[in-house]
């Protein structure tokens, strides 16, 4: 194959895309001044769920793409994705189980009900008549109105960025280290094909001030014994708890802001509500970390377009707090656009 492919950021697109191209024989160089884990994509909790970000109608497919080549992967552990139940829930209203989550077996949560061994430990949906056992885990305290329940992937991005580095290295990619390109056009002549994955550095790269950063920061804490599935609610304040192989993260903010400091005020109010979500004693931080979701504003940029000099461009940007879930699913895109760029 003679097509030279350039792929420009090196968060989960810029690696899936690399992987897609690579390892069907195209000569493929990921250029990013960040690469693995210390970009966006590495503070992601990563758990898959279509999270801010539009549109719908397009989002789902791509979505649904990358689950089903997740659960492939989960069958390899040193991909570091596993499959875990999510247990979604709403403090103030009735939450309703989405259309494209029927199918995948997603079922209502009952308050009072406590599930059966299959489907993990014990929990309720408000406070019971008796104390939980030793191996029960209760969402007593917070009094979520309802909820329901669905096994989804779970990428452990301190696994799973590495894995795919590797098999991009593997496949005979490229990563050259600390490249910084003021425009698309900047990418060297010899690649006839360029692939925009810049997340949120796009809004500066190809001036898309449709962009807008979505700060989230989340703390890193041990794992929590008899914690075997994911607990999130959207509602303010927005909480997640993710058990990973090694560690537990807790989130999270979601708000409008380019600032990539950690605040230690947030940490705290992050750790003293998830404690409280999960019944918990109040646990050590072991590491802080601060991504910026690329939310845009008129939704995902996944097209074909072309450079000043006619080489071929695939824009892959705007997946918002989804760039784990819609990966696979875009990268296929992305292959299809690229390939019949003229």
């Amino acid at each position: 194959m003679n097509h030279r492919v350039a792929i420009v950021g090196a968060g989960v697109s810029g690696l899936t895309c690399g992987v897609v191209f690579a390892e069907r024989g195209y000569r493929t160089a990921i250029f990013a001044k960040e690469s693995g884990r210390q970009t966006t994509s590495a503070a992601a909790a990563a758990l898959w769920f279509p999270y801010d970000v539009e549109p719908v109608n397009k989002v789902i497919p791509w979505a649904l793409e990358t689950f089903q080549t997740a659960i492939d992967l989960a069958r390899a552990p040193e991909s570091g994705i596993s499959m875990i139940e999510l247990r979604q829930f709403a403090r103030t209203k009735k939450i309703e189980i989405p259309d494209w989550a029927i199918p995948l077996g997603a079922r209502a949560l009952i308050q009072r009900e406590v599930e059966n061994k299959a489907t993990s430990e014990a929990t309720t949906l408000e406070k019971p008549d008796v104390e939980p056992t030793a191996n029960e885990r209760t969402t007593s305290s917070v009094s979520f109105k309802s909820g329901f329940s669905l096994r989804v992937p779970l990428m452990d991005t301190s696994i799973y960025l590495d894995y795919l580095a590797k098999r991009f290295l593997a496949a005979g990619g490229l990563i050259p280290e600390n490249v910084r390109f003021e425009k698309l056009e900047d990418v060297d002549p010899k690649f006839d094909l360029v692939i925009n994955c810049a997340g949120i550095g796009a809004r500066e790269l190809v001036h898309d001030f449709d962009l807008e950063p979505h700060r989230g920061q989340v703390a890193i804490v041990p794992r929590i014994k008899d914690l075997p599935y994911a607990v999130v609610c959207d509602d303010a304040p927005l909480m997640y708890a993710i058990p990973r192989r090694n560690d537990c993260v807790f989130g999270g903010t979601n708000d409008s802001s380019d600032d990539l400091a950690v605040d230690s005020e947030t940490t705290a109010r992050i750790v003293a509500e998830c404690s409280r979500v999960l019944n918990i004693e109040k646990t050590n931080v072991v590491a802080e970390r601060v991504g910026l979701r690329p939310y845009r504003k008129s939704g995902v940029r996944l097209e074909r377009a072309h450079l000043r000099d006619g080489r071929g461009l695939v824009h892959n940007y705007g997946h918002g707090g989804s760039g784990l879930t819609l990966s696979w699913g875009c990268a296929a895109e992305v292959l299809r656009l690229g390939t019949t760029c003229g």
